[in-house]
């Protein structure tokens, strides 16, 4: 009896050597890990960007169908909100959202007419340096109608 109190009373424990293999494990899991995940954070803000735009696009195509014209770039994107004046047929509010800012940000660059004419107008957004051109992360986001 007195040997199976012994046992229990022995305590097991990690020693120094299992525990440095279980840290050096968890390190090098890390370092293959942890760059992937923050690499991708620089994608998904151009994606959400991307996403905004095709969203604002299909709300200016409904302010077109009802209106027959784009807003003028004075008017801007606050013309899917509020209603500009003078505009007839206006059936808004297009979005019950406020206009989004980029995910650096900056606001959405709308202009009207765009680079395609009359018809057509440019939705944008600078990307990370918030200044027309760059590249990479800074590189520009663009939606324009045709």
């Amino acid at each position: 009896m007195n040997n199976w109190t012994n046992r229990n009373r022995t305590r097991r424990a990690f020693t120094l050597i299992e525990l440095l293999v279980v840290i050096l494990i968890l390190a090098i899991l890390a370092s293959l890990i942890v760059p992937r995940v923050v690499g991708r954070t620089s994608d998904a803000k151009r994606a959400k960007a991307a996403s905004d735009l095709r969203t604002l696009s299909d709300l200016l195509q409904q302010y077109r169908l009802d209106t027959d014209t784009y807003p003028t770039t004075e008017e801007g994107l606050q013309a899917l909100r509020v209603q500009p004046p003078g505009v007839n047929n206006w059936r808004g509010p297009y979005t019950t959202k406020e206009i989004p800012l980029d995910p650096w940000g900056n606001e959405y660059v709308y202009e009207y007419p765009g680079p395609n004419g009359e018809d057509s107008y440019l939705l944008m957004s600078y990307g990370a340096d918030g200044a027309p051109g760059g590249e990479g992360d800074a590189a520009d986001v663009v939606e324009s109608s045709e």
